[in-house]
Formats: C-alpha cells, sequence, structure tokens
C-alpha cells in the first residue's frame, strides 16, 4: 500500500470545505491551498506543514514526528501517525497548518 486510502479521504472530508487542491506527491497525496502545501497522506501518517516553530512544539510534545523520508528531514514538516485519529482531531492539526499556509 502506497498511502492509506481511508485516512486521506479523512484528510479530504476536512479540507473540502477550504477547496483545496489535491496533488499526488510522495508517493501519497498533497493538498495545496492558494498554491501552498498545507496537509497531506504518507503512508499511515498525516503529514503537515505546520513552520519551524509549531512543529518544533509539536515534536516536543510527542505528538508528531520528523517529516524524513529521503534521509533529510523537511523543516516545517511533522509526521502524525493516522492510527486512532478522528476527523475531529485531524481537522485541529488541519486548522494549524493553514494558518501557517496563510502566513506571509
Amino acid at each position: 500500500m502506497a498511502y492509506d486510502e481511508d485516512l486521506d479521504a479523512m484528510v479530504r472530508a476536512a479540507v473540502e470545505k477550504d477547496g483545496m487542491l489535491r496533488k499526488k506527491m510522495f508517493g501519497g497525496t498533497c493538498y495545496l491551498m492558494g498554491g501552498r502545501m498545507v496537509c497531506g497522506v504518507w503512508k499511515e501518517n498525516v503529514i503537515l506543514k505546520l513552520g519551524e516553530a509549531e512543529s518544533g512544539k509539536a515534536l516536543a510534545t510527542g505528538l508528531g514526528k520528523v517529516f524524513d523520508i529521503t534521509g533529510k528531514p523537511m523543516k516545517a514538516w511533522i509526521m502524525v501517525e493516522g492510527k486512532g485519529l478522528t476527523i475531529e482531531s485531524i481537522e485541529r492539526w488541519i486548522e494549524s497548518a493553514k494558518r501557517f499556509a496563510a502566513s506571509p
């Protein structure tokens, strides 16, 4: 399995009201807002671009892990294990990512 399609359906449901563009990337999916990457699904994880400060906070609490699929961590990105996530928790994560995407 390249990526968890059920998890992607949950993410898609969480972003559909925002009209985000869905693209296949990283062997999974990615959602873009105004041309900026916001979130997606890679394997069994939700990936989120939160910015360095917010991703650092998520990593420090243990809620996320470094997004590293090539041996070089992607700054400002985290992965959150999809197992146990609800649509509500996914929406909260995505709100943080949308704030970063909307920032100058």
